[in-house]
């Protein structure tokens, strides 16, 4: 099943990335976003001027309507829908890494973690990349070595952490 993050949250995370990110410039940016779901923060990141954005999703009806946006958005060509456990990427392809990569999992199963150490193990942040994991309030999180908290917040059941990649 499927649980978009609320309007808030992703407006709330979109004005932090604009205003409360010293160096983070989204224009341009390659993004990624794992259990992408509806594949809003992606599309969001898009049409706030991101390049380019890679999909990750295990389920074929989450990847089937994030195709079916990107075709109606025009910007099929600018997305790789990727099907994947988000927890085990593998290492990254000789390939340009990411900028921003935004994770939303299920709540309160441990995917994040296993996410984020996935991100860094394989080598898919460039040095500065700007990662934001969203999970329920109640989750604890030790963080891959080189993602350094940058900020944190909260929206009733849902806690958001912003992390920079130092590589």
């Amino acid at each position: 099943m499927t649980r978009p993050t609320s309007d808030r949250v992703r407006e709330s995370i979109f004005n932090i990335l604009a205003h409360g990110i010293e160096g983070f410039d989204l224009d341009h940016a390659r993004v990624m976003d794992l259990f992408a779901g509806t594949g809003a923060l992606g599309f969001e990141a898009m049409s706030r001027g991101a390049r380019f954005c890679q999909f990750v999703d295990e389920s074929a009806a989450a990847r089937g309507v994030i195709r079916r946006n990107a075709d109606a958005f025009g910007i099929i060509g600018q997305v790789k829908i990727w099907r994947r456990d988000a927890t085990v990427l593998g290492p990254c392809a000789p390939q340009p890494g990411f900028d921003l990569v935004f994770a939303d999992p299920p709540y309160g199963k441990g995917l994040g973690e296993k996410a984020l150490a996935s991100l860094v193990s394989g080598h898919w942040l460039n040095t500065g990349a700007v990662v934001i994991l969203e999970e329920t309030i109640k989750a604890d999180l030790t963080p891959a070595a080189g993602l350094d908290l940058i900020d944190e917040r909260s929206y009733g059941e849902t806690k958001v952490w912003f992390f920079r990649f130092t590589g």
